[in-house]
């Protein structure tokens, strides 16, 4: 196995999305849910956005980070 040469990037294999339990009181639940609805996401997507919005303001996102999975139906293949 060969090491890659310096300055290229490594590549990166998408990863699978971690699954997480998380216990919240209900009417903290409520309150979220309420808000990711009136932004048009679920509460999962809500509790994703505020812990990334968290991090970085913490300055805390870990540069490799990826983009926000898009919101919404995925876009028409073509030729379908």
């Amino acid at each position: 196995m060969t090491a890659p040469s310096e300055g290229a990037s490594p590549q990166r294999r998408p990863q699978q999305r971690k699954q997480v339990l998380l216990r919240l009181d209900p009417l903290v639940y409520e309150a979220l849910a309420r808000w990711a609805g009136d932004e048009l996401r679920s509460a999962n997507a809500q509790i994703e956005f505020l812990l990334r919005k968290a991090l970085a303001e913490a300055g805390r996102l870990p540069g490799g980070t990826g983009p926000l999975p898009r919101r919404g139906r995925p876009p028409a293949e073509p030729g379908a």
